[in-house]
């Protein structure tokens, strides 16, 4: 789920940032799903379970006017808090191409390649950031492992064996920006872009009499200096049979790059057989077997030949990418072990001691047993009803249940959001018309 917390105040640029988001999380997204003022962290967390969501994508601003992106792992976490520095929508990187790609193509229906680059740091660098003057946390190695986990898990794992080709229409790539500014060697930033993968004939398969030719779309009018002349040629098959012949082509030439270029198999188109053929083709085999003996001899006393490995056919391919939108810059700014309020593991602005770990570790575990006492006073407390009302006669129903439920549900978690908005609910309820809130159902 790509969610906005607070809907009706992160702005129309954020709103439109997440809905650029859920396209390219395609097809593993609630594309049309729709945030009330009044919807709580918690509620999104409790339909979780029951739709099968792995991940929470939570944008927010905050403020001082900064969006921030926090992508959760459900059910019980972690958390990664990041800040988006930077963003640019579908609509601004689609102005700035010539021509640009539909959003309503084939390729959102299978989900996009992830591809990582530089997330974890070598020796070296860990090594040259330590020598550094800074006063910010540097990231340890377990938790660049653990970011690099939590953004492979958002998609389904691939097989090269079993994958088609076929499926791979989008690419997501996430670099990680190296840290050149000397004053701040520890910031992890997260370059974000989403390509289309287009797949065609290149270029280079076909002879330089066509390539040229080809150009004649892209030129300018009157532009005619970069145009064989076939003036001097009674046929245009003469200069394709020998493009030297109007005086244009040079050995200077030189043959396209070759470096976006790949070799696949190609697609064979193969003419179905009809029973009585298929009948014929078995009959043929078994009478081979049957004639040859176990020693590999045939029934002349000739050896038999060894069978001759079927040649695949393979096609160049010119990859090419096109860019479709949203771009991210993204800065880690801190990792919880919980849920959006669990343990900080590390924070980019505050380093504490190892004393301060101590006492902190301490504090979580006082405040886990208080949470396990409670939880089992309260469990002791429902089932002494359930005893009293059976010992009654009463019909035993599962309200005591739910109430465990709601109350088991760690409270201290939704801090952040649980005031946010508690005002207006019983506004938002008389503005919004039941239309409205038939949509949002749906």
């Amino acid at each position: 789920m790509v969610i906005r917390i607070n809907a009706g105040e992160v702005g129309p640029s954020i709103s439109q940032l997440v809905r650029d988001t859920r396209l390219m999380m395609e097809p593993g997204t609630a594309s049309r799903l729709k945030e009330r003022k009044s919807n709580k962290l918690r509620d999104f967390i409790t339909m979780a379970g029951p739709l099968g969501v792995s991940h929470l994508m939570l944008f927010s601003r905050s403020d001082a006017g900064n969006t921030n992106l926090r992508l959760c792992t459900t059910p019980r976490g972690p958390t990664l808090h990041f800040r988006v520095e930077k963003y640019s929508l579908c609509k601004d990187v689609q102005k700035s191409m010539r021509r640009p790609k539909g959003q309503n193509g084939a390729e959102y229906l299978t989900s996009p390649l992830l591809v990582m680059n530089n997330f974890m740091q070598s020796d070296k660098q860990q090594d040259a950031a330590k020598d550094t003057k800074s006063e910010s946390n540097p990231i340890p190695k377990n938790l660049e492992s653990l970011t690099t986990t939590i953004f492979q898990s958002l998609f389904a794992p691939i097989s090269p064996h079993t994958t088609s080709l076929k499926t791979i229409k989008r690419v997501m790539l996430l670099d990680r920006k190296p840290s050149n500014d000397p004053n701040d060697p520890h910031a992890f930033v997260l370059q974000l872009r989403h390509y289309a993968i287009n797949a065609v004939t290149p270029k280079s398969a076909l002879p330089k009499a066509l390539r040229k030719l080809e150009q004649a779309d892209h030129l300018k009018r009157g532009d005619s200096s970069r145009l064989p002349n076939l003036g001097s040629l009674d046929d245009v098959a003469d200069y394709l049979l020998d493009p030297t012949a109007s005086g244009f082509t040079t050995a200077s030439d030189t043959e396209a790059d070759t470096d976006a270029e790949i070799e696949v198999l190609a697609v064979e188109n193969r003419k179905a057989m009809s029973k009585d053929e298929r009948q014929r083709i078995r009959d043929a085999q078994r009478a081979k077997v049957t004639g040859a003996n176990a020693e590999g001899v045939n029934a002349e006393g000739a050896a038999r030949p060894a069978p001759q490995p079927r040649k695949s056919k393979t096609q160049k391919k010119a990859i090419k990418l096109q860019e479709l939108g949203p771009r991210m810059t993204l800065r880690l700014t801190k990792v919880e072990e919980g849920l959006c309020g669990g343990k900080i593991l590390w924070h980019e602005y505050i380093s504490k001691s190892k004393e301060e770990q101590k006492q902190q570790d301490k504090a979580w575990e006082a405040k886990n047993k208080e949470k396990a006492e409670r939880r089992r006073i309260q469990k002791e407390n429902v089932e002494r009803k359930k005893k009293e009302k059976k010992a009654k006669g009463e019909e035993d129903d599962d309200e005591d249940d739910e109430m465990l439920d709601d109350e088991d549900f760690d409270d201290d978690v939704w801090h952040e959001d649980a005031d946010a908005g508690a005002d207006d609910d019983d506004e938002d309820e008389e503005e919004e018309s039941e239309d409205d809130e038939d949509e949002d159902m749906e």
